[in-house]
């Protein structure tokens, strides 16, 4: 099935314009969903929407959105309110500033779109621009108006178009000195050494390929025995016993390759589903 634009309009970049849309660079369509059914009847249940109060059924259709300013008190709004504050650019991305992409914070980055042209014309524009942002190795810093509301976005580089993420605000993101963490100790110089050493013995590439949802995997291989009819039998589970005695030993141990947890791969054999497709990955052009 063809992929649908999450969004279509315009870039811009102070005058100059082309026509983009947007495709979502995640899927979740291979994640395993349940429906709510009935075990007497194997049927689907259907929520109603009722009065909490009087036990009123009601058609959504006719439900405003309220906004609670004090308990049980609210601020009715419907269509015609919401239409007021609709902000007027909702088909155009506007470049405001370029920043280095070190400079964001990773906390602030939220969901990623595939950025291309849409058709032909203006094409030439799109090529402009990201050539730029490429020689220049700069982030672009805009917004846009998505299901209403205006979001801030980061336009990077990436093979045959731009990467766009929408990014968090400051009030979404919580800074960990608000966290109950206790200060950290020293660590002993020779505890440190030895651990240096296995995050070097460790290091590697990334690549989403290797690591697969072992849970998904477990969820589809038991859908498929019931399905089947076949007892289902429950899975033995390691024993992680997660106390430290002696952490020197146990660095050590860990520096001989004891006990060290071998990385889960996506193979025929221990998966149901199908490897992603290389395209799948994340890449950005050099």
């Amino acid at each position: 099935m063809a992929v649908r634009p999450s969004w279509e309009g315009h870039l811009r970049l102070s005058l100059v314009t082309c026509p983009v849309a947007l495709y979502p660079a995640t899927s979740e369509a291979e994640t395993v969903r349940f429906n709510l059914i009935n075990p007497q009847t194997n049927n689907r249940i259907r929520m109603k929407t009722v009065d909490a109060e009087t036990g009123e059924e009601l058609s959504r259709g006719d439900l405003v959105k309220g906004f609670e300013v004090a308990k049980g008190e609210y601020v009715l709004l419907d269509k015609d309110d919401f239409e007021q504050v609709k902000l007027e650019s909702t088909r155009i991305i506007d470049i405001e500033k370029f920043v280095p992409r070190e400079g964001i914070d990773r906390l602030y980055w939220d969901t990623p779109y595939h950025l291309v042209p849409s058709g032909r014309t203006g094409i030439e524009a799109f090529a402009v621009i990201r050539e730029a942002m490429k020689k220049k190795a700069m982030v672009a810093i805009g917004r846009l108006v998505m299901s209403t509301r205006e979001r801030i976005c980061a336009i990077e580089i990436e093979e045959a178009g731009l990467l766009l993420t929408t990014l968090r605000t400051a009030e979404e993101v919580r800074d960990v000195t608000e966290m109950p963490v206790a200060p950290l100790p020293r660590p002993d110089p020779q505890m440190l050494a030895i651990a240096e050493k296995i995050v070097e013995q460790q290091a590697g590439t990334f690549d989403p390929a290797d690591f697969v949802d072992r849970y998904e995997d477990a969820l589809r291989a038991l859908i498929e025995q019931k399905k089947k009819g076949r007892p289902v039998r429950p899975v033995a589970v390691a024993n992680d016993d997660t106390k430290v005695v002696d952490l020197m030993a146990a660095l050590k141990r860990s520096l001989e390759g004891g006990n060290a947890p071998a990385a889960t791969r996506r193979t025929g054999a221990s998966s149901s589903r199908r490897a992603p497709s290389p395209k799948r990955g994340r890449r950005r052009a050099a």
